[in-house]
C-alpha cells in the first residue's frame, strides 16, 4: 500500500485548502484504500443504482480516545453505519465518509485509521463512494472527527420496534458491555490482567445469515449508547408491551463485571458496538440461538427475556434472588463520547 508521503509527518491546513496537498492526501490515502469505480469518477456527487426499498442512515464519530482495545474511529465509523442498516434487515451497500482533521494531526495515525476502515469495509462488502475532507485549526477539533452516511437494499421488509409483541422472546447477540468498557479503561489508563476488547464489529454476517434462513424477526436494535437498557425501554413503549428479563441470562463478562462494581455502573446500560437484541417469536426463538452461534460467530448469545401483556412501556428485571425491580432507561451520561 502506497504512503501518503515519505516527508510530511502531519496534516497541514494546506491539506484542506483544495489544491495541490488536498489533492495528494485525497488521492493517495482515500482513494488509495477506497478504490472502487464510483469513488475515482471524482464527480461532485455519487450516482447509484438503487431498486426497491432501501434504508439510510447517517452517524458522527467523535470517540476519544481515537485508538482502543478492539478498535479505533475509523473501524467504529464503518461498523456504526453499516449495522445500523442492518437493524433494518438491509444489505449494506454504499458509505460516504466525510472527515474533520484538526491541524497538526499525525499523517500516520491518519492512514492506520483510513486502512482500518477499509479493512472493515470487507466484512460487509460495502463501498465508500464520496466522501469530503475538513482541515481546521489546531485547537478547533480534537483530532480527528468522522462523518459516514450508508444506503442499503432492504431484503427483509418490516422490521420495527413497533412489530415487538407479546409472546416474543428477546435475544441478546453477545455478552454486553465491553465497548463502554474497554474506552473506560483507555481513558483511565487502567491496567488489567485481561483481554478485554470492545466488541465493535459488523454486524451484517449475521443478520444475512438469519435472513437466509427465514427466521422472522419482528425487532432488531444494536445497543450502542445507553446499551441493553436502553434498546428494551425504548421497545417497550414502541409497542407498548411489558418486557421481563433474566439478569442471570444476561452474558456478562468478568472483566466488565469488575469495572462496574469499581465505579458502580450497571452492565446493561454501557454501550456496545457489535452486540444486538432480537424480539423473535417464541417458537422459534432457540432455533435463532442455534443460527446465530453456529454460524454467525455468536457463541455467547442468549435467550435473556420475553415480551408479555404486563405493565405496558415498563422492563422488568428479574434478579437472581428471584425479586423484581424496574430496568430504567440510564440517566445522565455514564461515558461521553463513546463513539
Amino acid at each position: 500500500m502506497a504512503d501518503v508521503s515519505t516527508k510530511e509527518k502531519a496534516i497541514q491546513l494546506s491539506h484542506g485548502g483544495g489544491g495541490k496537498e488536498m489533492n495528494k492526501l485525497i488521492r493517495e490515502l482515500f482513494f488509495t484504500e477506497f478504490d472502487n469505480p464510483i469513488l475515482r469518477s471524482e464527480e461532485d456527487a455519487a450516482k447509484l443504482e438503487l431498486q426497491g426499498a432501501t434504508a439510510f442512515t447517517t452517524d458522527s464519530f467523535t470517540v476519544s480516545p481515537l485508538f482502543f482495545a478492539g478498535g479505533d474511529i475509523g473501524k467504529l465509523a464503518v461498523a456504526g453505519t453499516v449495522n445500523d442498516l442492518a437493524m433494518m434487515g438491509a444489505e449494506p451497500q454504499y458509505l460516504s465518509c466525510s472527515v474533520i482533521i484538526e491541524e497538526g494531526f499525525s499523517l500516520k495515525d491518519l492512514t492506520t485509521i483510513v486502512r482500518s476502515m477499509a479493512k472493515e469495509l470487507k466484512q460487509s462488502g460495502a463501498r465508500i463512494v464520496c466522501g469530503d475532507t475538513k482541515v481546521v485549526p489546531k485547537g478547533c477539533a480534537d483530532g480527528l472527527f468522522i462523518n459516514t452516511s450508508g444506503v442499503g437494499r432492504i431484503l427483509r421488509p418490516n422490521i420495527s420496534a413497533a412489530n415487538v409483541a407479546p409472546g416474543d422472546a428477546i435475544i441478546v447477540s453477545r455478552d454486553v458491555g465491553c465497548h463502554g468498557a474497554a474506552i473506560l479503561m483507555a481513558r483511565e489508563g487502567l491496567s488489567l490482567e485481561s483481554e478485554l476488547q470492545s466488541d465493535c464489529a459488523t454486524l451484517w454476517p449475521v443478520v444475512e445469515q438469519l435472513i437466509a434462513a427465514n427466521i422472522p424477526l419482528h425487532a432488531m436494535r444494536d445497543a450502542t449508547r445507553g446499551g441493553l437498557s436502553a434498546v428494551l425501554n425504548e421497545w417497550a413503549v414502541a409497542a407498548n408491551v411489558g418486557i421481563t428479563v433474566n439478569e442471570a441470562s444476561i452474558p456478562v463478562c468478568d472483566e466488565v463485571k469488575g469495572l462496574c462494581e469499581l465505579y458502580g455502573f450497571e452492565p446493561m446500560d454501557l454501550a456496545n458496538e457489535g452486540t444486538f437484541i432480537l424480539a423473535v417469536p417464541n417458537d422459534i426463538a432457540l432455533g435463532a440461538l442455534e443460527i446465530m452461534q453456529r454460524f454467525g460467530h455468536c457463541e455467547s448469545a442468549a435467550i435473556i427475556g420475553t415480551v408479555n401483556d404486563e405493565l405496558p412501556g415498563k422492563v422488568i428485571l428479574r434478579t437472581p434472588w428471584n425479586t423484581k425491580r424496574y430496568l430504567d432507561l440510564p440517566q445522565g451520561e455514564l461515558l461521553p463520547r463513546i463513539c
